[in-house]
């Protein structure tokens, strides 16, 4: 077999190939096999039929076109690590040349990674907010707790604001009660906003036994996004009590004997929170700016299918469990098909360009991952899943997707060798060291996820 690459461009090469037609004598004992345990033929065990009677009947053609099939990807594979390519996707091939008992030549067009030079990271510079837990927000932290444990009592008067209430719902549309449109003792807190438009201020005034009517748009269930006609008949209202903040409720609520020792734990708890959000923001900002430093070109095929994977994640998994079309969900978000399409194309091509760019500085680097780093990053994937670590591993291994996973935490790890080399600095001027943070690499895995998407960049020979 002989091999030739051309480069067509910085993501794309022609592989042009030449078989000598002895090189496909195994393949054409194969089609002969194949042919014989699918045909019959009078006079012949099935099985046995000799090569030239299976040529007279069915033409040697078919044989031929059989037996370059099964030896395309065996030459390909061949041509492919020959020139030393890195192919992305499925080749595009064309049969140039096919002459019985002399010669098979084909060509094969295939997207493949471009070759990128690591910029200087050493340089990196970036601001980020400070950490700032003020009494406000430690109050706010310690009101959330006490209304978890507030009590509700039966009150006989007028439902308002805070009450909960006990309501019967129908709902019609085009005067025809839907089929999942009636829903009876539904418990709603009025001013959550957790239920429909325009329910707060129906209920607002009425007692038990009233009853009212009133339009809004549904926002799920066989009529989403249809204005329909619902009547709610309020049951029973609750008002809610909440319990005195005292050193008796911090020892009901919490492992803490004083309410001055749960408001301490409660800030140090929002300064960890906020201390995370802060590396993460550090994380994002220098990948952003490794990012500008870098010359990274896209494969248009690459960034066509990553496209289009981002679409049908969110249009059948995402707002398909929420019973939205994206049409609805772009209604709501307040964004045109065009600031969509715009904005998918963006994050696909910021996607491509941080798997090559990160894989590359894997790869220069010589980072490895380790057991330990990967058990860790399985346990969070199935805990963000809702699977356990069994479950998880079992449908990853199954999925044939362990590179997958080795490769996000990989690219973590790249990404934290660039955080670490650049230089953070807060809103007060502060310098952020990022560097004792024992979650560093697992953190960057999250990052790097987050703006890779679910689609990785596949690599196929």
């Amino acid at each position: 077999m002989k091999s030739a690459v051309e480069t067509l461009n910085p993501t794309r090469v022609r592989l042009t190939v030449e078989v000598p037609f002895e090189e496909l004598k195994d393949s054409l004992d194969a089609a002969y096999k194949k042919i014989n345990q699918q045909v019959t033929v009078k006079g012949f065990r099935k099985g046995k039929i000799p090569a030239r009677v299976i040529d007279q009947r069915f033409g040697r053609g078919a044989v031929l076109e059989e037996a370059v099939n099964d030896a395309l990807p065996k030459f390909y594979t061949e041509a492919v690590n020959e020139a030393e390519v890195n192919p992305l996707g499925q080749p595009e091939v064309d049969i140039t040349e096919l002459k019985d008992g002399e010669l098979l030549s084909f060509t094969a067009e295939v997207d493949v990674r471009p070759t990128i030079e690591i910029p200087d990271y050493s340089g990196i510079e970036v601001e980020v907010d400070a950490i700032e837990v003020t009494d406000e927000d430690v109050e706010k932290s310690v009101e959330q707790l006490r209304e978890r444990f507030a009590s509700t009592n039966p009150v006989e008067r007028a439902a308002a604001e805070g009450d909960v209430v006990t309501v019967d719902l129908t709902a019609k549309v085009e005067g025809e009660v839907l089929p999942d449109g009636i829903a009876d003792g539904v418990s709603y807190t009025i001013g959550s906003g957790e239920l429909l438009d325009g329910i707060d201020a129906a209920v607002t005034g009425l007692e038990a036994g009233g009853e009212v009517t009133f339009t809004s748009e549904l926002k799920g269930g066989s009529a989403a996004g249809k204005e329909a006609e619902v009547t709610v008949k309020l049951t029973a209202v609750a008002a809610r009590e909440l319990p005195e903040l005292d050193d008796e409720f911090a020892q009901m609520a919490s492992e803490f004997d004083t309410l001055d020792e749960l408001k301490a734990d409660s800030r140090k708890r929002l300064e960890n929170m906020k201390q995370f959000d802060q590396a993460t923001q550090a994380q994002e900002r220098v990948l952003e700016k490794f990012l500008e430093l870098a010359e990274i070109p896209v494969p248009e095929k690459l960034l066509e299918d990553e496209v289009n994977t981002r679409k049908h994640n969110l249009e059948h998994h995402q707002l398909g469990q929420m019973g939205l079309s994206l049409e609805k969900y772009l209604e709501f978000q307040g964004k045109t098909v065009e600031e969509f399409e715009t904005e998918t194309k963006e994050q696909a091509v910021k996607g491509i360009k941080t798997q090559f760019l990160l894989d590359e500085l894997v790869s220069k680097e010589e980072l490895n991952v380790e057991q330990e780093e990967l058990t860790e990053h399985l346990f969070r994937r199935a805990a963000s899943s809702g699977m356990s670590p069994d479950q998880f591993a079992q449908a990853v291994v199954q999925g044939g997707q362990v590179p997958m996973l080795v490769g996000e935490v990989a690219r973590g790890k790249a990404l934290a060798v660039v955080v670490e080399a650049a230089k953070v600095v807060d809103t007060n001027g502060e310098v952020v060291d990022l560097s004792d943070d024992e979650d560093e690499v697992e953190a960057a895995a999250e990052t790097v996820e987050a703006v890779t998407g679910e689609a990785e960049v596949a690599e196929e020979k």
